[in-house]
């Protein structure tokens, strides 16, 4: 489809139907969802997509009258999950939908609400990946003030479960059974575990406003990743996501450094597409330490085949 956007509307041909002006016609897809932009709403509706729909059943698919919709950015359009506008002071800003906000919402309302007997820390076992991941998603736009607001209505949330739990308690008695300060943060929810030594340890729920704000780096247009070129250029950026990803994980950032990036069997690159696992080099059961000096990175296939082969694997000598 980009090909023949292209084609038919060049980036430097002028129409006359738009006053000798440039269509300014672009494609932005990802799987079947997509967006086309131009300059001009007759444009898209009298020739783009018409040919777009021409397009599309020879390759077994039709547009959506649904989520076909034709409108102004001024007005904002949601993409992903993530709304698109032009604010009145001219700036393009791009924030998390309020149907994608309502949809997370609901299901966090219904994971609370279905834990009746629940401990506060199986609670937060449920809670806290679903938060993370969604705020994840969405830190690369504008996000901050609407993660404030999530955080506010999933506390709300677990106000009314704390209540439900305890029907005859009072306030005073429960806030400090489930909430407690942590950081700048009053009313911090918590529950408590017990470790196979039996000692207590608290779990705290993930706030989606603790997720910092980072914006994406786009590639290179011109790059390609099968061009030798271009091959530290694309090893720079797959090392800066891989310590974006153990953002907060000292061990595993640590021994990624350690091992300078390459796997502690096969000597090839750990990236985020390859995956990788944690391993100790001398098992718990036989005495080993659950320290970083006896932790090393491994690829998942070849973490399976140290297990399977019971192969022997030593840190990395520092260079």
């Amino acid at each position: 489809m980009n090909r023949l956007l292209r084609e038919k509307y060049p980036a430097r041909k002028r129409l006359k139907s738009l006053g000798g002006e440039k269509p300014c016609v672009n494609l932005v897809r990802y799987a079947d969802d997509f967006v086309i932009t131009s300059k001009s709403k007759e444009l898209l509706e009298g020739e783009i997509q018409p040919l777009v729909e021409q397009f599309l059943p020879e390759r077994g698919l039709e547009l959506s009258p649904t989520k076909t919709v034709i409108t102004h950015v001024k007005h904002g359009f949601d993409f992903l999950g993530q709304n698109v506008r032009r604010y009145p002071n001219g700036k393009l800003l791009i924030k998390p939908s309020k149907k994608n906000v309502k949809t997370f919402l609901d299901g966090i309302r219904r994971t609370i609400k279905a834990a009746h007997g629940v401990s506060a820390a199986d609670l937060i076992d449920k809670l806290n990946p679903k938060i993370r991941g969604w705020a994840n998603y969405h830190r690369h736009v504008v996000s901050k003030r609407t993660f404030g607001r999530v955080d506010c209505s999933i506390f709300s949330s677990l106000w009314k479960w704390a209540r439900r739990r305890h029907p005859n308690k009072s306030p005073r008695w429960f806030k400090p059974k489930y909430f407690a300060q942590r950081g700048g943060r009053d009313w911090s929810f918590f529950g408590e575990t017990c470790d196979h030594e039996g000692q207590t340890n608290k779990v705290w729920l993930y706030y989606a406003k603790s997720t910092p704000i980072q914006r994406h780096v786009k590639v290179k247009g011109e790059a390609n990743p099968y061009d030798p070129t271009y091959e530290t250029y694309f090893e720079k950026r797959e090392g800066a996501h891989m310590l974006e990803t153990f953002r907060g994980t000292r061990t595993l950032r640590s021994l990624w450094y350690e091992q300078r990036g390459l796997c502690a069997l096969c000597n090839t690159t750990i990236t985020r597409i390859t995956g990788w696992r944690l391993h100790y080099c001398v098992s718990r059961v036989m005495g080993g330490s659950a320290g970083a000096t006896n932790r090393v990175l491994l690829h998942p296939e070849c973490h399976d085949r140290v297990h399977r082969q019971r192969l022997s694997v030593s840190k990395p000598r520092l260079l």
